[in-house]
């Protein structure tokens, strides 16, 4: 079972989201055949280069009921052992981290993908790491175990510039306008940073459906949240 995961580093949903979804892949018996991969997505391709305070620009975005959101989100990842201090967390493009993530991708694999993911959104929401950095990116990819010498000289370039602008596209065509979004076997749409009951019950869904030969012949779902996703 192929899983592909849009998100954005900069979206906290997409932290929580991928929490839940681990959590409910340990609990499902055939976690050994399932294929995992994040897919990168911009909630601002505009936003600018330099790092600015998250407190700011959410509070530009949303008023006064901006300080309510960072709350509601932060007790929420506490109860997933998560830290969010937003007063560090500051807000820049991500296009460069969605670059490195494609490139630990092709060059380490899915389980390499997965560590740094983790480990960039953790940074970002609970360390203050600016993830428009090529210094602090390399960090972050040396702590999950790369090799800094072949990641230094990635983000030294610009290699897969292009094609991570196209998947971005391709997700955009594809429908996806929230994230995190969760597609199993590119046919099922699940929106959010679901319970891991949710996600669950979706794994076991889609594999009996394999099973059965009759994924094709099944209607796509698609669980969109009010509070659990990010959108554009």
């Amino acid at each position: 079972m192929k899983v592909e995961i849009y998100s954005d580093i900069a979206c906290p949903w997409c932290h929580v989201g991928k929490r839940r979804f681990e959590q409910a892949l340990a609990a499902f018996p055939g976690a050994g055949d399932v294929e995992v991969v994040y897919r990168p997505f911009q909630l601002d391709p505009h936003a600018p280069e330099e790092p600015l305070p998250h407190r700011e620009v959410l509070a530009a975005k949303y008023g006064p009921q901006s300080v309510a959101m960072d709350d509601h989100i932060t007790r929420l990842g506490a109860d997933e052992g998560l830290v969010f201090d937003f007063d560090t967390v500051v807000e820049n493009n991500s296009l460069l981290a969605h670059r490195l993530l494609r490139f630990v991708l092709e060059e380490y694999g899915r389980d390499a993908q997965a560590r740094l993911k983790g480990r960039l959104l953790e940074a970002h929401f609970g360390e203050g790491l600016d993830i428009g950095d090529r210094e602090h990116l390399t960090d972050a990819a040396v702590t999950v175990g790369l090799d800094r010498a072949p990641v230094a000289a990635f983000l030294d370039g610009d290699g897969l510039h292009d094609e991570v602008l196209d998947e971005i596209e391709e997700a955009r065509q594809r429908g996806v306008t929230a994230v995190p979004t969760f597609v199993f076997e590119g046919q099922w749409a699940v929106q959010g940073g679901q319970e891991p009951a949710t996600f669950l019950k979706v794994l076991q869904q889609v594999a009996e459906a394999a099973e059965a030969e009759a994924g094709t012949a099944a209607a796509g779902a698609g669980a969109a949240c009010a509070d659990g996703a990010c959108a554009v």
